[in-house]
């Protein structure tokens, strides 16, 4: 009975430090990926959410600014067609 019982605390050890490297094994792929993720994106220069609806923003402003401007252009081009 007795080297039974060793037996299973033998085992259970190794279960335990089995399980106990496999988590080890996980975290460290994980932060793995993570960095490789990080990389490959910093090489496509994305930006954030906030950046890109700031841009936007500007992009919609000139883009108003442009038309406001064409506009006034075609009409002085009008009134000087008349005279």
């Amino acid at each position: 009975m007795e080297k039974y019982n060793k037996l299973l605390r033998n085992i259970t050890e190794l279960i335990e430090k089995g399980l106990f490297t496999s988590k080890d094994l996980k975290k460290d792929t994980e932060d793995l990926l993570k960095s490789k993720i990080e990389a490959i994106t910093n090489k496509l220069n994305l930006v954030s959410r906030e950046e890109f609806e700031v841009q936007k923003k500007i992009v919609e402003k000139i883009n108003n600014d442009l038309t406001k401007l064409k506009k006034k252009k075609s009409k002085k081009t009008t009134k000087a067609k008349k005279l």
